[in-house]
């Protein structure tokens, strides 16, 4: 069983390429740098600021993020990704430093804005550079090595960030700031360089349907787009409302919360390489997204179980979610690079960042505004039922594409 076990590891991570690795340990320092936004609420509470604008802070960074995405993307189309790539963290490494000089709130707020179109320009152009760097055969394989990646350094970085921000706040910023310069110069060092022609000469199809058209000529990808934002809106109320729900519902306190949170990034670190290799090939992309559409809905409902123990609760209801997760994503990266070229990946990644960035801020801001006005137990209902419709558009996509084949 152990030797079996053992070879399932060691076969799910075989075959990537050495490219692929390398832009892995690039994410994973940068991740781990990345402590700054988990305590931004934080610092504004510290700063004298209310919690109202400590979560408008997080808003505009929202804002950002979804112009960010729209400029890496062209840029990654006319530019490079390599480039970008270097560019976003070297800049945003600037704007980490310069956030916590910040004087005022409205200086904050600039800065913020800033600092997210630098930091998610970086998004469009990485999923470019993982398309490229990877083979059709483990691209999804490569894209779950580089979210491994992102889980494990946002974990090291939140811990981080907790004993940095009980020593002196604004060495957060430092710390993000050096850790973001360094990687970009990390990226330089280790990754050879590509040019956009090379970039650009290197396509090789992946599917039929492929083309080098516009991106927002693509109705197919248009519809999933918008599935995707609504299944993100549910899937960021994990790291909005969920917590508070945690302990104002469920009487847990903090070191239990953190503890149940924790579960995600764990299980995501252990099991998901494993998962996508098993899966990859068997289904189409749409029918998994279905699956963690209705897997995402019965999460937030199991929140409504009348039990009297908490814990089991918000145990059974993370483990799902997480689930959900590892069963959706990997392979919503591979459907839209799939119907991509490398002379338009960056729209297509670009309009992916912007609608989980747009999920980011409908999803927290409404999502806090729905436990105001209706209460846990009903926005808890109001997201399994979006995530249900989100399930349904999935599932009816899937269709119409297995029709076609």
């Amino acid at each position: 069983m152990i030797a079996q076990t053992t070879q399932l590891y060691k076969d799910a991570y075989t075959g990537l390429n050495r490219k692929i690795w390398l832009l892995a340990v690039v994410m994973l320092i940068n991740r781990s740098g990345t402590m700054v936004l988990a305590f931004m609420t934080l610092y504004c509470k510290h700063l004298g600021y209310t919690t109202e604008q400590g979560g408008m802070v997080v808003a505009i960074y929202g804002i950002g993020a979804v112009a960010g995405a729209f400029i890496g993307g062209k840029l990654t189309d006319s530019i490079g990704f390599y480039k970008i790539q270097f560019l976003a963290l070297f800049l945003g490494g600037i704007f980490f430093i310069l956030l916590g000089l910040m004087p005022s709130f409205l200086s904050i707020c600039i800065c913020t804005f800033l600092l997210s179109m630098c930091n998610e320009s970086f998004r469009p152009a990485n999923a470019a550079a993982i398309a490229h760097y990877c083979t059709p055969q483990t691209m999804t394989q490569s894209f779950s090595l580089i979210r491994l990646a992102i889980n494990l350094g946002w974990g090291i970085g939140v811990a981080l960030g907790g004993f940095v921000a009980s020593v002196n706040y604004h060495l957060l910023f430092w710390v993000d700031g050096f850790t973001s310069i360094g990687a970009g110069f990390l990226l330089l060092l280790i990754l050879p360089k590509v040019s956009f022609s090379e970039q650009v000469k290197s396509d090789v199809p992946l599917k039929q349907e492929r083309t080098t058209s516009s991106a927002l000529s693509d109705k197919r990808f248009l519809s999933f787009l918008v599935l995707a934002t609504l299944f993100a809106c549910c899937f960021f109320q994990l790291f909005t409302t969920v917590p508070v729900f945690m302990k104002e519902g469920l009487g847990l306190d903090e070191l239990k919360i953190g503890t149940v949170m924790a579960m995600n990034g764990i299980i995501i670190a252990v099991i998901e390489m494993i998962l996508v290799f098993k899966l990859e090939g068997r289904r189409p992309y749409l029918f998994y997204m279905a699956i963690s559409s209705v897997l995402m809905g019965l999460a937030f409902l199991s929140l409504n179980i009348p039990l009297s123990n908490g814990l089991l609760i918000a145990v059974l209801a993370v483990l799902i979610v997480t689930t959900s997760e590892m069963l959706g994503m990997p392979f919503m990266n591979s459907y839209y690079i799939s119907r991509s070229s490398d002379l338009n990946r960056g729209q297509y990644t670009g309009l992916y960042t912007m609608a989980w960035s747009t999920a980011q801020v409908i999803g927290s801001s409404g999502g806090a505004y729905l436990a105001v006005h209706t209460g846990f137990h009903g926005l808890w209902y109001i997201v399994a039922a979006i995530s249900f419709v989100a399930a349904t558009g999935y599932f009816m996509l899937y269709k119409r594409e297995v029709k076609t084949i």
